[in-house]
């Protein structure tokens, strides 16, 4: 007896359309915390009067790792997004946007500085990865 073809053809696209994912540019919650791990970054690197609070900013990667694994990415989808070259210009861009918006200029540290202390003082998830000196 033969077994039609239509209904595996059906259970294989459903279970591909299943696995499917969005990048991981496009998760939101994801995106927005590494957007913010680099923008803490480039505070602490410009300000000379701040420091990172390294166990919260490793404590931050390692949850929106363990979050994305947890939506089914894999290490290496993971890293692809970390390393690309892609990425990390759209993060850069992205960060230009922020910080001309809060009054940062590329050539004054202390507008970083000023940047960075507001954010700790507002208790923003920038600035619970930031300390005063």
């Amino acid at each position: 007896m033969r077994q039609p073809i239509l209904p595996m053809i059906v259970v294989a696209l459903t279970a591909t359309m299943a696995e499917a994912k969005p990048p991981l540019r496009d998760v939101k919650s994801i995106d927005d915390a590494v957007f913010d791990i680099a923008v803490a970054d480039q505070i602490r690197k410009k300000c000379p009067d701040i420091a990172p609070r390294l166990i919260q900013a490793y404590s931050l990667y390692r949850a929106t790792r363990a979050q994305a694994k947890a939506l089914g990415y894999t290490d290496a989808e993971i890293e692809a997004y970390g390393d690309s070259d892609v990425e990390k210009a759209r993060m850069r861009a992205r960060g230009d946007v922020f910080f001309k918006a809060n009054g940062v200029v590329a050539s004054d540290p202390q507008t970083f500085c000023a940047l960075g202390r507001a954010e700790i003082e507002k208790s923003s998830r920038i600035g619970s990865l930031l300390r005063t000196k």
